[in-house]
């Protein structure tokens, strides 16, 4: 009897023993950090927006829609996060808007002149009226817009805008007079289509990625274009002249948008900082418009590559024959004020041009 209790105690002791040592803390030791029921804080949710960009990604322009977004990124502190589409990746050209109305894209840039007709108060921007440079066309487009909120824009949230420098023909032969012209097939866009026509060429519309190949192929002779084209899309390759014709200098003019349903959904002061950041990048487009086109002058030029100036009689017949593009411009009657915004973008350029 004595026995079978000691036997009882000995295994009470034991038990007691490997509870102490395998079953909680010792006693008067609290609990470690590592093993507190203390809920965390949750982690901040970054907002992903998407950016289609129809230039390469080598391209000076695409590089700077991509320190936009960065900048954006820094300013936010990592709040909002920007994936870069380049090269019509995600949306081409041609597409773009259409895709940024449609959420395939977040934000987007590319040509207003790459979907003619919808945007009949713009095309005033891309008209022949002597651009001396890509800062002034840069300029001059972002003051219109800012002005003028056109309706046509309503679908979506505008950041800014940027243009080339004035607007030369880059051929595949020497092109000296408007005679010369005369039965060529010249790749144009949009509003710069009518031009060709009234220079007396045939126009075939086609976006700039498309350009090299055709002239390539000689599916076109010619092709109107800044001057940073022939370096910057490499079409100076399979071109052999340059007609320096600024005295009816066009330019075409480039959206930055963003979905609006997207945009509304952002909190105020990652607008207040997307604002900001697009307002100082017009500045930085148009001085990197200027300093390609200076660029590719010198690039051509090594290559060879001759450099036509037109007499003053020949850029009076040039400026004549497309006066009428800038006269149907105005006439149309449409409710719109074409009439006040030509004056208007006249007037800027002929001020920022001093």
């Amino acid at each position: 009897m004595r026995k079978r209790y000691v036997l009882s105690l000995v295994s009470a002791i034991i038990l007691c023993v490997l509870l102490t040592h395998c079953g909680g803390q010792p006693q008067g030791q609290q609990p470690s950090s590592s093993t507190s029921t203390q809920p965390k804080s949750p982690a901040i949710k970054s907002i992903e927006l998407t950016y289609s960009v129809f230039f390469p990604a080598t391209h000076s322009q695409y590089k700077l829609a991509e320190s936009w977004a960065k900048e954006v990124e820094t300013r936010t502190n990592g709040k909002v996060k920007i994936t870069m589409y380049p090269g019509g990746s995600l949306t081409k050209a041609d597409q773009c808007y259409e895709g940024v109305i449609n959420a395939v894209s977040d934000i987007g840039m590319s040509c207003f002149a790459y979907t003619r007709g919808r945007f009949p108060l713009l095309e005033v921007l891309d008209l022949p009226l002597g651009y001396p440079s890509g800062k002034v066309a840069t300029l001059v487009a972002m003051d219109i817009i800012k002005k003028y909120q056109p309706a046509e824009l309503k679908d979506v949230q505008f950041l800014y805008v940027h243009a080339h420098g004035p607007g030369i023909l880059a051929s595949k032969k020497p092109v000296r007079t408007l005679d010369d012209l005369k039965g060529l097939k010249v790749r144009a866009t949009g509003l710069c289509t009518k031009i060709v026509e009234k220079l007396g060429a045939q126009p075939v519309g086609m976006s700039q990625p498309e350009t090299y190949e055709a002239l390539q192929k000689g599916v076109v002779d010619a092709t109107f274009c800044p001057m940073e084209t022939l370096q910057g899309w490499k079409q100076g390759e399979v071109i052999q002249a340059v007609t320096d014709s600024r005295c009816v200098g066009y330019t075409t003019s480039m959206f930055v948008v963003m979905n609006k349903a997207k945009w509304e959904q952002l909190p105020q002061d990652v607008k207040d900082v997307i604002l900001a950041v697009s307002e100082e990048w017009v500045e930085k487009h148009a001085q990197a418009w200027d300093e390609d086109d200076a660029k590719a002058r010198e690039y051509i030029t090594g290559m060879g590559k001759e450099i036509i100036s037109l007499t003053p009689e020949e850029q009076e017949r040039w400026k004549n024959a497309v006066q009428p593009v800038i006269q149907d411009y105005a006439s149309v009657s449409d409710n719109l004020p074409r009439a006040e915004i030509l004056a208007d973008t006249q007037k800027r350029i002929q001020e920022l041009s001093q």
